[in-house]
């Protein structure tokens, strides 16, 4: 047995999380954070390095191997939160710790590495052979992980829209120049994820383009429902 899948992709702070969950909800499926694992592979690394001394989370005395067995070792896994899926780390919630800045700074580094993102995917897929039917959302969900998703959607914004969702999420006040400084690392963030040689940022051939700027939450997430109940309305 396999579940269903509904993918989506876009770059960072586009929402893709946000979104995701709250169309898992809506379709009664489980919210898989692809993300919530990079991050958690990260943390153990950089806890990995403090714990022997490193300054750099991914020096050559700590393989990509070391740092996945010790995932393992500490019990890096997603856990059902009932909507979704939750990060935990020897045995305790771990979201607020994947989101701090020095993961954040460190994340993408670590999600280029061939053998953890074969780790990541490894477990995404076996969550969906177990029956489970899910919304998975990340950078390459449809081209990789899922490539024969049931619906497959490529979420955006502008990095003007994209930045102030940002700036917003943080709980700060928004202080000149602050909207064109994270607007230009979140173009930055875009080039770089695009460009890699592993897994690069990009909507699939058969995608559904969603440009939210213009568009307020529920109604980006009443596009993307609207679209997955005929596919899924007879099984």
């Amino acid at each position: 047995m396999s579940g269903g899948v509904i993918a989506i992709d876009g770059p960072s702070a586009s929402g893709k999380s946000s979104t995701a969950r709250a169309v898992a909800e809506a379709l009664g499926f489980a919210h898989l954070d692809s993300g919530s694992l990079y991050r958690g592979v990260t943390l153990v690394a950089l806890r990995e390095g403090l714990r022997r001394g490193l300054r750099d989370a991914t020096p050559a005395e700590l393989t990509p191997e070391k740092i996945l067995r010790a995932a393992e070792d500490r019990g890096l896994m997603l856990q059902s939160d009932g909507v979704g899926f939750s990060a935990y780390l020897e045995g305790e919630p771990a979201e607020e710790a994947l989101r701090s800045p020095e993961v954040t700074a460190h994340v993408s580094a670590i999600a280029t590495i061939p053998v953890v993102r074969e780790w990541v995917n490894s477990r995404l897929r076996a969550m969906v052979r177990a029956g489970q039917d899910v919304v998975v959302d990340g950078r390459d969900i449809g081209t990789v992980v899922f490539p024969h998703a049931d619906l497959k959607i490529f979420l955006t914004a502008s990095p003007q829209a994209r930045a102030g969702r940002r700036i917003s999420q943080r709980g700060i006040a928004l202080e000149p120049g602050h909207l064109d400084a994270e607007a230009a690392a979140l173009a930055a963030r875009d080039h770089a994820d695009s460009t890699r040689e592993v897994a690069p940022l990009r909507p699939a051939a058969d995608a559904v383009h969603l440009d939210t700027t213009s568009m307020d939450f529920a109604d980006q997430v009443r596009f993307i429902v609207d679209r997955a109940r005929p596919i899924f309305s007879g099984r």
